[in-house]
């Protein structure tokens, strides 16, 4: 269980995280099954095949149709949370979250999360006239959720004594554009997951911890260990961390701080109360941390890379086999 392995760990960890594949730093593993990269590609693919899901689109709204029917056919009860909410620019934006709970009857829960919207405007695009284009968002969005897809579809092959929850969140990414005359107040990304944490603390839900994921398919990603989820779920992180290096995916998975980054776990931290963390893109030496392509017309699938959602998938399958 998840609580025997974190006290392995953190032994291990005192005696230097670098050894997290040998002697006594290693965590019994258990028997887990594969997690199937190509599988998620094509979740990715059919994702960005409806063109960019820009909230209120009829690609948004055609892709959260074949989002929710594909986690309802994976043997998932799924339910939808709907609202409005105000964009930078005053303008409503509908809000749909999509739920989907693996093993509803079980009261022990865990909660995975991703965005599933496309930022309207590619405003870190290297051609300023691709400012205003809406983003294919095949990376920052899409692999998030195909990971999770994944992962469901594995857990419908085989039985778990608890329960997991699956959220995909909407208008995570719809903050003041760099191009906007702004009046300094950008608190306008994340507005998904913080009517999803408010409505979640509201009827009591808990989860033993929660992983969100953001952007973990682009070609060199790599997951530096990200400040608030130090500071909210560190023991989780360590673990993480750890079973990556143990499985082989140490070198997408380093043991560098990357920054403090303002994302969907937040509000699962501050508002739902239950402990977080983010596995986010790092890049170093890049125009921007979190990737070459991250709010460019150049986030489409043929820059994702299979093998980097295999360490993600793979390790997480890890994680939940061995709290199984």
């Amino acid at each position: 269980m998840f609580t025997t392995a974190a006290m392995t760990l953190a032994a291990a960890s005192c005696n230097g995280r670098g050894k997290a594949a040998t002697g006594a730093d290693t965590i019994a593993l258990a028997p887990a099954p594969t997690f199937a990269a190509d599988s998620a590609l094509a979740y990715v693919e059919k994702q960005c095949a409806f063109g960019a899901r820009v909230p209120g689109s009829a690609a948004h709204q055609a892709c959260g149709d074949w989002i929710a029917g594909k986690f309802k056919a994976l043997g998932c009860e799924v339910s939808e949370l709907k609202t409005t909410v105000q964009g930078y620019d005053g303008n409503s934006l509908p809000c749909r979250n999509i739920q989907a709970r693996f093993n509803p009857e079980a009261v022990d829960r865990i909660l995975l999360t991703a965005h599933w919207d496309s930022r309207a405007w590619a405003d870190h695009d290297h051609d300023p006239a691709n400012h205003h284009t809406p983003v294919v968002a095949a990376n920052d969005g899409a692999s998030g959720v195909a990971v999770m897809l994944e992962i469901a579809r594995t857990l419908s092959l085989s039985g778990l004594t608890y329960g997991v929850d699956f959220v995909c969140f909407d208008v995570e990414d719809q903050g003041t554009p760099e191009w906007a005359e702004s009046s300094g107040d950008d608190d306008f990304w994340c507005l998904g997951s913080r009517y999803w944490a408010e409505q979640a603390f509201a009827v009591g839900y808990q989860a033993r911890f929660a992983i969100n994921l953001d952007m973990v398919g682009g070609r060199g990603t790599r997951f530096a260990l990200e400040g608030f989820s130090r500071r909210y779920a560190s023991t989780l992180v360590d673990l993480i961390w750890h079973l990556a290096h143990q499985l082989g995916y140490g070198e997408y998975f380093p043991l560098r701080e990357g920054g403090f980054v303002t994302d969907d776990h937040m509000p699962v931290n501050t508002i739902a109360h239950i402990p977080a963390l983010d596995i986010i893109a790092h890049y170093e030496g890049s125009s921007s941390s979190f990737g070459p392509t991250w709010h460019t017309t150049a986030d489409t699938p043929d820059a994702i890379d299979p093998d980097v959602m295999q360490a993600v998938g793979q390790t997480l399958l890890q994680l939940i086999y061995n709290d199984n």
